[in-house]
């Protein structure tokens, strides 16, 4: 059976992305498996930067990635592409990511310092996945429109209502975003995963058996000092 691996929100926490990393090569052992993370590797803690070159380097060959895109990368494009107030982006994490690529004085172009390279990656990550009982996204989606008909801005920045358990249709929605200190939070429909980790220092990896419906099999759990 095929085994998918979610890990969801970083947000700069290298040191919980290279241990989830180990985790998982341990957890799999000879087997190989997708890994998908749900974006927001950027903004917040310190290693925005490192965090996108380990992935856009990504060096595991029994691990398939699909990285997604989160709403903090669409606001570090916006904000590097003169769409958006730099400002709006820097006061919402923005300014710990500026810090992982070197020294930013205000005023200096944001593409001055963020490698265009790496902008380029961010505009080219997909908004969702979707296998057969699963679809794996940063923020949400919207129950009422197929796959193919879903705004950016619902796939990017929805929150869910507190009680809701709709996923979409018979698929299991996994996503991240709408961070809980007590994640995983499982409800029939759909599974988040973002235990705020950038802060918390806890990182809730779902793993998922690609054949059967519904939520986790089991979780990982990587722990390292909170911020």
């Amino acid at each position: 059976m095929g085994i998918t691996y979610a890990i969801p929100d970083l947000h700069g926490r290298l040191d919980l992305l290279e241990q989830a990393l180990s985790r998982i090569l341990e957890h799999l052992g000879h087997q190989t498996a997708r890994v998908i993370t749900l974006g927001d590797y950027v903004d917040r803690g310190p290693n925005s930067r490192e965090v996108i070159e380990l992935l856009m380097r990504w060096s595991f060959p029994n691990l398939q990635l699909t990285a997604l895109k989160g709403n903090h990368e669409a606001m570090m494009w916006e904000a590097c592409n003169n769409l958006v107030e730099a400002t709006w982006w820097i006061e919402n994490g923005g300014n710990a990511t500026l810090a992982s690529y070197g020294e930013f004085i205000p005023g200096m172009p944001l593409r001055a310092i963020v490698p265009p390279h790496h902008l380029e990656w961010i505009a080219e990550l997909p908004t969702l996945f979707a296998d057969s009982k699963r679809v794996f996204v940063h923020a949400g989606v919207d129950p009422r429109l197929p796959l193919s008909q879903q705004a950016e801005r619902t796939l990017l920045w929805k929150r869910y209502p507190k009680r809701g358990a709709s996923g979409h249709g018979s698929r299991h929605v996994v996503h991240g975003h709408d961070a809980d200190e007590r994640a995983p939070v499982v409800s029939s429909g759909k599974t988040n995963l973002d235990a705020m980790a950038w802060k918390t220092g806890r990182l809730v990896v779902g793993v998922f058996t690609d054949e059967l419906p519904g939520g986790a099999v089991e979780f990982l759990e990587i722990l390292e000092s909170p911020l």
